[in-house]
């Protein structure tokens, strides 16, 4: 026998279980196996599988003040985290520090809304690009899954939201003792706006640890007689040189490598040249070294004087920029 019929609206969308009841739903149907239980005393049509509908199926049974926080909502604003986070398929919400805190199986709650900015993300209460950010610090340090290369990577996904810096120092600087506080302050003069994915900031941090000059970032590379020719992800405009991350995820395809053979041969052909890095001249030194060289090369810089072995990826800020410690009395 098929289940009765709900109200139309609540087909569209997670409702609360007393709210179906106070609209005349029966118990029994709500235990029907077609509706799902994404969180205690919320029901669903569909299974909640997106973070949007994850976070929609806990906001129904919500309390009033509340936002989504640290992973949840770098996930919402689209923040890139390390797979280590990403992994973390609990919901993180932030209440009042005043409000009991959360308990639920698939919540991590978190107190501190009052100190955080709170924007709307399709109807959701998510916390600010740049609060977010600094909550990304309570995973930072020895043991813990983000790394100081992870929070510039995320800062600058921020930057691109928020148009500078500022906000993140004026963030950390709002909060008392945050967590990760020295990785944060040391990662943010190295966060640029520009940067359109992880590993373009990566190759962008390879390259100035080396100590090669610092490039645009996706700027425009034009012809000498002011032809534009394309966007380069790393572009040295003094020395006309372009470099080119190549990621597997849009460069491995034959429809993508004829379009950026057609793409780099215009480029050359405009009197610039073009060197292609790949995740392994990042994570591999052997690589690295080889494409550091080859990139001093081309800007005209001594090979001799790089610090390739200074160049690699990083997780920690350097020891000696820790504030130091108050000698115990």
């Amino acid at each position: 026998m098929d289940a009765a019929p709900l109200p139309l609206d609540l087909t569209r969308r997670p409702f609360l279980a007393s709210e179906a009841l106070a609209r005349g739903v029966t118990r029994k149907r709500l235990r029907a196996r077609d509706l799902w239980t994404p969180t205690r005393g919320v029901r669903s049509v569909d299974l909640p599988t997106s973070i949007v509908e994850q976070a929609r199926a806990f906001a129904a049974a919500a309390p009033t003040e509340f936002a989504f926080s640290h992973v949840t909502a770098a996930q919402l604003l689209g923040i890139p985290l390390p797979y280590a986070v990403e992994e973390d398929c609990r919901v993180h919400i932030v209440t009042p520090t005043s409000a009991n805190r959360i308990r639920r199986a698939e919540v991590q709650g978190h107190r501190g809304l009052e100190s955080r900015e709170v924007v709307d993300v399709v109807g959701l209460p998510v916390v600010a690009p740049a609060d977010t950010w600094v909550d990304l610090g309570e995973y930072v340090g020895p043991g813990k899954p983000v790394g100081l290369d992870d929070l510039i990577v995320a800062g600058d996904a921020v930057v691109n939201i928020v148009g500078g810096t500022e906000p993140l120092r004026h963030a950390v600087e709002c909060r008392v003792r945050p967590r990760g506080k020295v990785t944060l302050t040391y990662a943010i003069p190295r966060i640029r706006v520009g940067s359109w994915s992880p590993m373009e900031t990566r190759a962008r941090l390879m390259v100035l640890r080396a100590g090669l000059p610092e490039p645009s970032l996706n700027a425009d590379v034009l012809s000498r007689t002011g032809e534009w020719l394309g966007c380069g992800d790393l572009v040295w405009r003094e020395q006309r040189v372009v470099g080119e991350y190549q990621g597997v995820e849009f460069h491995t395809r034959p429809l993508d490598r004829r379009h950026d053979g057609v793409r780099r041969e215009g480029i050359e052909h405009g009197d610039w040249v073009v060197v292609e890095i790949a995740a392994e001249d990042v994570f591999d030194t052997h690589c690295r070294a080889a494409k550091l060289r080859e990139l001093a090369g081309h800007l005209g810089v001594n090979p001799h004087v790089l610090d390739v072995l200074g160049s690699g990826p990083q997780f920690l800020a350097p020891p000696q920029f820790a504030r130091p410690r108050r000698p115990r009395r």
